[in-house]
């Protein structure tokens, strides 16, 4: 179903999907699934849920808490959306990006810098996490206070539900009271709601210029009205 690229069970091709990060948790896993679109994504969601076989979604894995990481029943089939890497559409105009789960952030980044744009979600594992890990946690970053979190950052989702059914909400209006906000389900709901394959995702005008300031405060009490200043 998914082509020679696309499903490893040797457990030497397993060994990155089984640990996090930091190497606190360690899973097993009965295979690895590296699906290359929405389509295949779905087909995948409702074979296992055909069979009642575990689904461990994963982006980057380069979370802290082990959310990515497979139980150490060996039941589960991790999927990495990895391949699933393209910018769909880029629109300056708009101030629109809609890119796939398995973007690199730093991509996304670059992508909106060369077109004279800001994607403002900043981590420091930006050059490895991934779009849709960002999504599915939630992430804030470093500018966080100014920009808000991912959540603030997104305007439509694609999401695989659990029965295998695709959801397409990849809206790019910045404005839609149309009914349910539904995308905000799948936000920060680490992939126990649905897998996200797909995000249209909130442009900002690129900074003309940076100024940096090393700042001494007499209280940590005053770093509030600094901020605001």
């Amino acid at each position: 179903m998914l082509g020679p690229k696309g499903f490893f069970t040797d457990p030497v091709d397993l060994q990155s999907a089984l640990g996090d990060w930091r190497g606190l948790y360690r899973g097993k896993a009965c295979g690895l699934a590296l699906p290359d679109s929405s389509a295949a994504c779905a087909a995948l969601i409702k074979l296992t849920a055909q069979y009642g076989i575990p689904v461990v979604p994963q982006g980057g894995n380069t979370g802290l808490s082990g959310a990515a990481t497979p139980d150490e029943s060996g039941d589960a089939v991790v999927v990495n959306l990895r391949r699933m890497n393209r910018i769909r559409v880029l629109d300056a105009a708009n101030d629109t990006i809609i890119a796939e789960a398995g973007c690199i952030l730093a991509d996304i980044q670059a992508a909106a810098a060369a077109a004279g744009r800001l994607f403002p979600l900043s981590l420091t594992a930006e050059g490895s996490c991934q779009i849709g890990g960002n999504l599915s946690t939630n992430a804030g970053g470093l500018n966080v206070l100014k920009f808000g979190n991912a959540r603030a950052l997104t305007l439509g989702l694609e999401v695989v539900l659990p029965d295998g059914s695709l959801l397409d909400n990849l809206t790019i209006l910045h404005k839609d009271n149309s009914g349910y906000d539904l995308k905000q389900l799948f936000i920060g709901a680490e992939g126990t709601l649905g897998l996200i394959t797909a995000a249209s995702l909130k442009l900002l005008p690129a900074f003309k210029s940076r100024a940096t300031a090393l700042v001494a405060l007499p209280a940590l009490e005053m770093a509030p009205a600094l901020l605001a200043r």
